[in-house]
């Protein structure tokens, strides 16, 4: 690769010095800042560029050594010093850095949706998570004490916060969902309140002969709480969607009063006669399937599902399964509020985690030695990000036997019968969530994936030539 001719193509294609703000370089790329949009198509085409990356700088992946020369010759056409980007040993700092990269290299239409849908859920999860651990703690006090403490005031408290959690969330879903598609968060949680199950409400919508209220188009009574959380979250969406668009044509001095009004009224129509028959199916469809591959497949839909996960979370899908994890914890749900699925994706990180501990033993890099070191630990803890994105995603192979080598785990997650009765934690801390009695095959089954990771990367996964490649000194 002649590194003149190079340098004065990507000086060329990116307008030249009037629009080059800054340039530096870090272990195998040329990270420019510049001021106007460049041709990035153009960009790609010219020779020794590997890739080109979008983040807060254009980021010309050139390779480790190439990167360097190119990027002297480059500094001399635009008049400024080359500046080397700090991209620190540090394993936290490194698999940000990843994070952000790989992120942006999967940032479609289909991903930005699925993080609203996250940014809906998330917010909710320390709720979700500290009344699921309550609810699990006056269970076990149930069982232990035989329901001795059922009328006593502060036992019954507690378990009053697991009741208003779950039994209002799809009000607290209408509300975040209205808000994050740019509506009003309160229109969005009346809405959701359609869909939560309440007794006294059916009494109110009878006539006078006692038959129940028969809605259109489905011809069944109208039942509050049918539909649930899927309702709830695609009514936040419509919500937020009339109500701008009846704001546009109402007179602003009428705005006020009759936008929500309007709003509200447009939309109770919509949920029970469309949304809620659809949310109804979109959860027994949801339901279905997790009980085709869970009790059909067997050992074998765990260990697709385990070793699926991981690609899921590399580009932040994995949020967007996060209702679905919330159906499956409703007490009131099929599942009676026992979730099956997280503990067999719970053994992914296991799989993170025994691919680490093998790169470890084989590598004699120092760099990765000490990467390993920091991030191992905490992917134990079940903090498994470190790992990923600063070992294994940019390595490749130990990526790929990873996720496989989870499946074990994901398998024996079904064996068992391994259950969770809230979600939010993972790895070791995981022992708080599963199903009492279960806490040994837990980590037997955590184990299997540890074993199958460390197994398969230390045998397949290893790349002394990728090793030095990316952290060579």
């Amino acid at each position: 690769m002649d590194t003149k001719k190079t340098a004065k193509e990507i000086y060329d294609v990116l307008g030249g010095r009037e629009n080059i703000l800054s340039n530096a370089v870090c272990m195998t790329r040329l990270r420019v800042k510049v001021e106007k949009e460049v041709d990035l198509v153009k960009l790609k085409k010219i020779e020794g560029i590997l890739n080109v990356v979008e983040a807060d700088t254009l980021q010309i992946v050139l390779g480790p050594g190439k990167v360097n020369a190119v990027g002297e010759e480059f500094s001399k056409l635009t008049g400024m010093s080359l500046g080397f980007s700090d991209m620190k040993s540090d394993v936290k700092n490194v698999a940000n850095e990843n994070k952000k990269v790989n992120k942006a290299k999967h940032n479609g239409p289909v991903q930005r949706f699925l993080q609203k849908i996250a940014n809906i859920f998330v917010p909710l999860l320390p709720g979700i998570i500290a009344a699921g651990l309550i609810m699990g703690l006056t269970n076990v006090i149930n069982v232990s004490t035989k329901n001795m403490y059922n009328t006593v005031w502060w036992f019954a408290a507690l378990r009053s916060i697991g009741f208003v959690m779950f039994g209002y969330l799809a009000i607290y879903v209408g509300m975040n969902s209205a808000k994050e598609f740019g509506g009003t968060a309160v229109l969005g949680g009346i809405m959701g309140s359609i869909f939560v199950t309440n007794p006294a409400l059916p009494l109110l919508l009878k006539v006078e002969d006692k038959n129940a209220v028969i809605l259109p188009l489905t011809n069944k009574p109208f039942t509050p709480g049918i539909g649930g959380l899927l309702a709830a979250l695609f009514m936040g969406m419509i919500v937020a969607y009339i109500e701008k668009r009846v704001r546009k044509i109402m007179p602003s001095m009428l705005d006020t009063f009759f936008t929500p009004l309007f709003t509200l009224i447009i939309s109770v129509f919509i949920a029970l006669l469309f949304i809620q028959p659809l949310g109804s199916y979109l959860t027994k469809g949801i339901f279905d399937i997790l009980d085709f591959v869970y009790n059909r497949l067997g050992i074998f839909g765990g260990y697709i599902l385990a070793t699926g996960f991981l690609p899921l979370v590399s580009v932040g899908l994995h949020q967007a399964l996060t209702p679905i994890h919330i159906l499956l914890n409703n007490p009131d749900g099929p599942s009676k509020g026992i979730n099956y699925l997280l503990p067999i994706l719970m053994m992914a990180g296991g799989g993170q985690v025994g691919a680490g501990i093998a790169i470890y033993m084989k590598t004699g890099n120092q760099k990765l030695k000490n990467m390993l070191r920091d991030s191992i630990p905490v992917g134990i803890l079940g903090i498994g990000e470190p790992l990923m994105y600063a070992v294994t995603l940019p390595l490749g192979k130990p990526f790929i036997t990873a996720c496989l080598g989870s499946g074990f785990g994901g398998a024996l997650a079904v064996l068992f019968h391994l259950g969770t009765i809230t979600l939010g934690v993972s790895g070791l801390f995981g022992l708080l969530i599963v199903v009492k009695g279960t806490w040994h095959l837990y980590l037997i089954a955590m184990l299997g994936a540890y074993a199958g990771g460390f197994i398969l990367t230390y045998f397949f996964g290893v790349d002394d030539e990728r090793i030095e490649e990316i952290y060579g000194e």
